[in-house]
């Protein structure tokens, strides 16, 4: 999908050609002369319609307005959250295959984080999955322009809309394919297309390499399937390599059956997207390119199946980690934490200034906190109150949970030097301080997007999560977007590369 920026004032968008006109109200709406703000203005007085985020009345062949399809939205107050709310309730008409090229003028001031909720929320209500069907009917809109006041001010904001578009819709997508169409093999394809772009360069070790450096937790995973494991290690460079980089790490199960303690039947189809961390890291370094920010980052991903082949780990197997420390598999439905252990130890030898693991990891965390906001556990508290506002600026919230040494005391084991489970109470927070044994001083934090990652039932799919929170993450690092910002992230085009977006 193309995106452009104009200054577009309502008395110009009436002749706007576009095969829908979305027109966004906000509360306080001044008309003016122009013959949609009289539209507007005659709703609002009839009380046909309201401002409030949300709400919206759709017009058709309207005298004097060029677009075949207006529809006026309220949005609220103008934030970031309110265009995002009114934007995604129009996802039936952006969804419309007559629908090709669309405007969205804002009636009064064009907040800058609200102009990139915008382009996020335009991607998100009209994304269609198409890969893997026969008769695919993919997303008809293909242009979209962004009418502001002064699109000048709102220049910075756009951009980064648009590259988190890219980020968040080929997470999204990749998350998305069913685990024969997304392998450890075809994920690794998958990241080395990312090294093709600017800024990106990508390595992919194999089994033999993952043995060589003694990862034994790792590859007792993955000793029951057939597909071969991949590691995964993507470096971002935008600042001089004597800059300490940030290291981002995504849980790559492609496909989790429990392994020997295996899942129940009902719903396992959607364990497809437990590699939704993953999915995320690809997306970060998609947008990354994008942007191109002064910070240098290292994306780590391993990536394999959890299957209960006569081959696989056994419960009460003992196996030894890159770090020499040893694991008693308790449960080997507890798997993303021991593939994650190996990769953190692995992050250590880049000397990261932080570190940050990104896993659909535990029901229990989708208990604790349902499907609206991710865990966050950190060992470092600068890093959690910049991960937690970066998740507020980005509408892509987490939760701050605890870490008291307290609730290590269930991984004790007899027979090695932990348990992989801790039993049923705190499930997540227990998961979260076996990983933190594997990553000794340096600022660490952990994502449990269990409950973020994908949306079960008739909106099955996944939502590209949290891609916006880490992007808004690293560009505050190198100051490049504002703290207060609130632009949210989600959906968009196909995974290829976009058009350059335009600003006019």
């Amino acid at each position: 999908m193309n995106f452009d920026l104009k200054t577009l004032a309502l008395s110009a968008a009436t002749a706007d050609r576009s095969d829908l006109l979305i027109v966004l109200v906000p509360e306080g709406f001044r008309p003016g002369s122009d013959a949609l703000s009289a539209l507007a203005a005659h709703a609002l007085k009839s009380g046909d319609w309201e401002t409030k985020a949300g709400k919206s009345l759709a017009l058709y062949q309207l005298p004097s307005v060029a677009a075949r399809r207006v529809v006026l939205v309220g949005a609220g107050n103008g934030s970031a959250r309110s265009v995002r709310q009114a934007l995604l309730g129009c996802a039936g008409a952006l969804k419309a295959p007559q629908i090709k090229k669309a405007a969205i003028v804002f009636a009064g001031a064009a907040q800058p984080d609200a102009v990139a909720a915008a382009v996020q929320a335009i991607a998100e209500a009209s994304y269609v999955y198409t890969a893997t069907k026969s008769k695919p009917e993919p997303r008809a809109l293909a242009r979209v322009t962004i009418g502001v006041p002064d699109a000048a001010a709102a220049k910075a904001a756009f951009a980064r809309g648009v590259a988190l578009v890219a980020g968040v819709e080929f997470a999204r997508e990749w998350a998305n394919r069913p685990a024969n169409h997304a392998t450890p093999t075809l994920l690794a394809s998958a990241a080395k297309s990312l090294g093709k772009l600017p800024g990106i360069q990508c390595k992919v070790h194999g089994p033999a390499d993952v043995a060589k450096l003694g990862m034994g937790s790792f590859l007792a995973v993955a000793r029951g399937s057939e597909e071969p494991l991949r590691f995964i290690e993507l470096h971002y460079t935008g600042a001089p390599k004597s800059q300490a980089p940030v290291v981002l790490v995504g849980k790559g199960i492609t496909f989790d059956t429990g392994g020997i303690s295996i899942k129940p039947a009902a719903e396992m189809d959607e364990m497809k997207f437990d590699m939704g961390g993953a999915a995320s890291v690809l997306g970060v370094f998609r947008a990354l390119a994008e942007l191109r920010p002064a910070i240098n980052v290292v994306g780590l991903i391993p990536a394999c199946e959890n299957m209960p082949d006569g081959r696989a780990v056994k419960p009460g197997d003992v196996v030894t980690s890159m770090s020499g420390q040893t694991i008693e598999v308790l449960n080997t439905d507890a798997e993303g934490r021991l593939v994650l252990c190996d990769a953190l130890t692995y992050a250590a030898r880049f000397k990261p200034r932080a570190m940050v693991d990104v896993a659909t990891l535990t029901g229990a965390c989708v208990i604790a906190l349902g499907g609206l906001r991710s865990g966050l556990f950190a060992s470092d508290d600068t890093l959690a109150d910049s991960l937690l506002a970066a998740g507020d600026a980005a509408l892509d919230p987490c939760w701050r949970m605890p870490l008291d040494d307290e609730y290590a005391e269930g991984l004790k084991s007899n027979f090695a030097d932990m348990g992989n489970v801790a039993g049923r109470a705190g499930g997540s927070i227990t998961a979260a301080k076996f990983l933190q044994r594997f990553v000794g001083d340096i600022p660490w934090a952990h994502l449990d997007i269990a409950g973020t990652a994908w949306k079960g039932g008739a909106a099955k799919g996944a939502t590209g999560r949290p891609v916006g929170l880490l992007v808004h993450y690293l560009l505050n690092e190198v100051g490049q977007a504002p703290a207060q910002s609130k632009a949210t992230g989600r959906a968009a085009a196909a995974p290829s590369r976009p058009r350059p977006a335009r600003v006019a």
